[in-house]
């Protein structure tokens, strides 16, 4: 007989006063930081600074790698954004540790293998990073803190997200269906 204790996920959050400490969070980062919240721009320094170690000549030479590692005097890894991402992840994984939802397995259609869904994902991936390089900036950037700055930018990218979306919706449901 195993004793081993079995715990139940906990329900998940009313999505109101999570979006209200969403909003709360992000008048602090304008508060403190004096700019919005973006995840792009962490990715887009560490992409930098890996060019930087492996090529340098290159890296010094290319006005987008030049913005991410500034003047050479501050290590760019320090930039308050790098420390976002890392607190998105470890906050994600400790509440989901605490709600008890932590599992390995993919989620996904019956239609659709275990190796397709993986791919679908790094290609959606690459068209959103791709995306968010051509936006100037990713969803949380352009969405959150252009949404919350009333940039015309920010609320008709979050309009075309989601035209795209319903756009593709019909044929990709089928996978989940």
């Amino acid at each position: 007989m195993s004793t081993q204790k079995t715990y139940e996920p906990k329900p998940y959050s009313n999505p109101y006063l999570v979006g209200v400490g969403l909003g709360l969070v992000l008048l602090a980062a304008f508060l403190i930081m004096g700019r919005g919240l973006g995840a792009s721009g962490a990715a887009s320094t560490l992409v930098a600074v890996g060019i930087e170690k492996v090529a340098p000549e290159h890296a010094a030479n290319n006005n987008f790698y030049k913005e991410y590692l500034g003047d050479g005097t501050t290590n760019p890894l320090k930039d308050w954004l790098v420390f976002e991402v890392l607190g998105v992840i470890v906050g994600g994984f400790l509440s989901g540790t605490f709600a008890h939802r932590i599992n390995f397995t993919t989620e996904k259609g019956p239609n659709v293998t275990n190796k397709q869904r993986l791919i679908y994902a790094f290609i959606g991936g690459t068209i959103m990073g791709i995306g968010a390089k051509l936006a100037r900036g990713c969803t949380s950037g352009l969405a959150l803190t252009g949404g919350a700055v009333l940039s015309l930018g920010g609320w008709l990218f979050m309009l075309a997200v989601f035209a795209g979306a319903y756009a593709v919706a019909y044929f990709i449901r089928r996978q989940w269906l």
